[in-house]
């Protein structure tokens, strides 16, 4: 990391893992009641809310572009979904455009609660956004996809 000064690297080192803490919370601090019910009567995982959390964000989707968002093999993937279908959470059919596709919809009695959940999970970065400059704002971005980009790469 020639780039980088030693004090921005030790700044790095320090702040990554209270990012982290904040995603491992299980269940996550502010996830709405029915939600949460549904996560522990059915023993899911954060595993479970990174599928809930693609389907949140892009509904349908099918096995293999989750596994594929995910960074899991697609038998995986397979078994994440079954465990949410099972839970109420997701509901499975078929493609209507290709019948070998399944596609992989959030349940509609769910969709609020995830997009509470997903709005709750992303309100401490955009309020920190929102206190960027455009230009900082361009920067942090552009910074996130790089790191992306590197642990997509590692994998």
């Amino acid at each position: 990391m020639p780039s980088n000064s030693e004090a921005a690297r030790r700044e790095i080192l320090e702040l990554i893992p209270q990012v982290a803490v904040y995603f491992r919370r299980h269940p996550a601090p502010g996830m709405p009641d029915g939600l949460r019910i549904v996560f522990e009567s059915h023993s899911l995982t954060r595993r479970h809310g990174a599928v809930v959390t693609q389907l949140g964000l892009d509904s349908p989707l099918t096995v293999s572009e989750l596994a594929a968002r995910l960074g899991v093999s697609l038998p995986n993937a397979s078994d994440l979904v079954g465990d949410l279908c099972r839970a109420g959470l997701a509901d499975r059919a078929p493609d209507p455009a290709n019948r070998r596709r399944t596609l992989v919809h959030l349940n509609p009695e769910h969709r609020a609660d995830v997009a509470e959940f997903l709005e709750m999970r992303a309100g401490p970065l955009l309020r920190a956004m929102d206190a960027l400059t455009p230009q900082q704002r361009e920067g942090f971005l552009a910074g996130l996809r790089a790191w992306a980009a590197e642990i997509a790469d590692r994998e």
